[in-house]
């Protein structure tokens, strides 16, 4: 019996490894469990749809697993092919570290996906690795204001602990199997666990891979998202992050327009003849010849307001005032509706909207990219500095931040203004008056409105504040106005109630300093020669909400226009028309500029003529009956602006490509 004892050996050592399996695809299960309670809808899920779940939930963390354990299984079937019986009593102790090592590695991984999940509400995608470029201070301040930081730690050392205990408790020698095996059988064994493992690494036995082809399990959007495993999110989220960096991006070949861009030109700008020669001519267009204009150009002022999602606003009431003096305004101005970001985040969100293009999914930032140096010739900024204006960038934060200073200094504003200026300005020492992110937006608009006021010529202002974002704090001098949670309102937050009332309480200040400065502008001499435009870079606060309608209220945040009486259009605007980012310099174009002409991927919204949607690079659509997901249009409204859609991202990657590398006057 003799010869078979290595054979045997090496067979409890793959027993050993299938317990350790198991148990790690239940502690993953766990974890998902954990997002169920934590984020889940507070509406019944079928048992169907939670089977379905979990079971290709399993299905996806057996994959990722069973590379880990591959390259173990390789190697136990090398010492049984090679007889390397001398490396046994080594075997155990290897494979423990070997263990340890990598399952430590998925277990800091998938941590810092559920980190993400609870604030973005989706698994990982590229913006995690935004970490990397952001302030690295006041993302530890971040953290340590939002999350007990030393039970997190203390949580993360129990399990590392409890996990290190089932590597070493089952990864053990302990002989309970034996096998008196011929040669064919024990190789049929090996031959058998390798394609085993192989086929739950693949996890499909179709076309391609499980996790290069994910299927919905549910009509709701969150049960979809739950089956992702943290691995594949973090190693999906990186390739995406390192093609963009890398340049290798390559939009209209993966939209199918490769050889074919002027018929993504024919579909976006809905004709069958367009200039073939120059296809930048079919998205330049020109501003009416309004006389009003002529001899007063009123300021155009463009505020993005960090995090100001709609969706929360439903739930304004006297006690729960999230409004604050904000309300009058929306009330007695042009509010639109079925607006949506153009992205999900703060700089993703800003730099398409100034460049006057949609956003590109799976995308990082032109400030941190190949594209730092390019002066974009459809610039929001150009336009109006052409017109006569002088433009200026305001940021409540420090210009270094994303190199954002540097990338605006090249689109067009002759002056761009951080936290340093702001304070200098108005007589205030920088750290008195500053948050971790930036100064407090009160003083932003106080600086704004000064700016204003002492102008001699028109200016074209846009503002980017840094409230209402975490750590969430605000001034102490500030009194915060009732903010009472109702029970509509409670069943649909997810997560920490404290720290959504804290998220409130930041979001309430932002909003109400917006308010107060259409107040200052509304009752000075500003009134009647002053645009405001107020919008917000996404709605962050989704990661802690359940919608009963998701892709309609997701990624809604407002779009709002002051306009003084002499400038207000005769016919109604109609403020359901469904828009995104990209449309908004092309209306405020064609309501402040005479005879002007300008580049642009989005429609002026006063144009009932024309298709409008909203695209969010996420692949959410905004259409005239609601908002859905890409590749999921169901209407024959969906399905135009689904076509829309794909159409203007390939003529906005072309816009871009014909730039590359070029500088162009300021």
């Amino acid at each position: 019996m003799q010869k078979y004892q290595h054979f045997s050996f090496l067979v409890n050592l793959l027993y050993s490894f299938l317990k350790l399996f198991l148990a790690m695809l239940f502690l993953m299960s766990l974890a998902r469990v954990y997002l169920l309670v934590s984020y889940g809808s507070a509406f019944n899920y079928s048992l169907l749809e939670l089977f379905n779940t979990f079971w290709l939930g399993m299905r996806l963390d057996a994959s990722i697993l069973a590379y880990i354990f591959s390259l173990a299984v390789i190697l136990v079937f090398l010492v049984w092919l090679l007889h390397l019986k001398f490396l046994q009593k080594y075997m155990y102790a290897f494979f423990r570290f070997y263990f340890a090592l990598f399952l430590t590695l998925l277990a800091a991984i998938t941590f810092a996906d559920l980190v993400y999940f609870s604030f973005f509400g989706e698994h990982a995608t590229l913006m995690i690795f935004g970490v990397i470029d952001d302030d690295t201070q006041a993302l530890f301040n971040t953290a340590m204001a939002n999350y007990n930081v030393p039970f997190v730690v203390l949580a993360m050392v129990v399990f590392l602990t409890f996990l290190y205990y089932l590597i070493f408790s089952m990864i053990k020698e302990k002989q309970s199997l034996f096998f008196s095996w011929n040669i064919f059988k024990q190789l049929a064994l090996f031959v058998g666990v390798i394609v085993l493992v192989g086929v739950l690494g693949r996890g499909s036995l179709g076309l391609f891979p499980l996790a290069k082809d994910i299927p919905d399990v549910a009509t709701d959007p969150f049960l979809n998202k739950l089956p992702q495993t943290a691995g594949y999110a973090m190693l999906n989220s990186y390739e995406q992050y390192a093609k963009s960096k890398s340049g290798h991006y390559d939009l209209i070949k993966q939209l199918g327009y490769q050889g074919k861009i002027n018929k993504a030109f024919e579909i976006h700008t809905h004709k069958n003849s367009i200039n073939t020669q120059n296809l930048i001519e079919n998205i330049s267009y020109k501003t009416p010849k309004n006389k009003l204009l002529v001899t007063q150009k009123p300021h155009v002022v463009v505020v993005m307001v960090e995090s100001f999602g709609m969706p929360l606003l439903q739930y304004q009431s006297e006690s729960f005032n999230i409004l604050g003096a904000l309300k009058k305004h929306f009330e007695q101005d042009t509010l639109f509706t079925r607006f949506i970001s153009s992205s999900n985040g703060t700089v993703v969100s800003l730099e398409p909207l100034l460049l006057n293009i949609t956003a590109r999914p799976n995308s990082t930032s032109f400030a941190q990219s190949s594209f730092l140096n390019t002066s974009f010739k459809q610039a929001s900024a150009k336009v109006y500095k052409d017109a006569g204006y002088e433009t200026s960038f305001v940021y409540g934060g420090d210009l270094s931040w994303r190199n954002i200073g540097s990338f605006v200094s090249r689109q067009g504003f002759e002056h761009v203004e951080g936290k340093a200026t702001i304070a200098a300005s108005l007589g205030k020492n920088a750290k008195n008056i500053s948050h971790d992110w930036g100064v407090f937006d009160g003083y932003l608009y106080k600086y704004v409105y000064e700016k204003l006021l002492n102008a001699k010529k028109p200016q074209f202002i846009f503002v980017l504040t840094t409230n209402n974002h975490p750590p969430y704090k605000i001034p102490s001098d500030y009194t915060s106005k009732s903010l009472q949670i109702s029970a509509k309102l409670k069943e649909h937050i997810s997560g920490d109630l404290q720290l959504a009332k804290q998220r409130f309480r930041d979001y309430a200040y932002a909003v109400d300093m917006a308010g107060e400065f259409m107040n200052s502008v509304k009752t000075s001499s500003l009134v009647n020669n002053t645009v405001v435009a107020i919008t917000a870079d996404n709605n962050t606060v989704e990661g802690i909400m359940r919608y009963d309608d998701y892709y309609t209220q997701t990624k809604r945040v407002p779009f709002y226009i002051y306009l003084p009486k002499s400038l207000q259009p005769k016919e109604k605007i109609d403020t359901k028309v469904p828009s995104s980012h990209k449309d908004i310099f092309p209306t405020l174009y064609n309501l402040t500029l005479y005879d002007k002409s300008y580049i642009a991927i989005g429609t002026n919204l006063l144009d009932k003529n024309i298709l409008h949607c909203g695209f969010n690079d996420a692949g959410v659509i905004m259409a005239k009956d609601g908002g859905f997901k890409l590749g999921k249009a169901k209407t024959l409204a969906q399905k135009e602006c689904e076509k829309y859609y794909k159409a203007t991202l390939a003529v906005t990657e072309y816009l871009i490509q014909s730039q590359k590398n070029k500088r162009h006057e300021n």
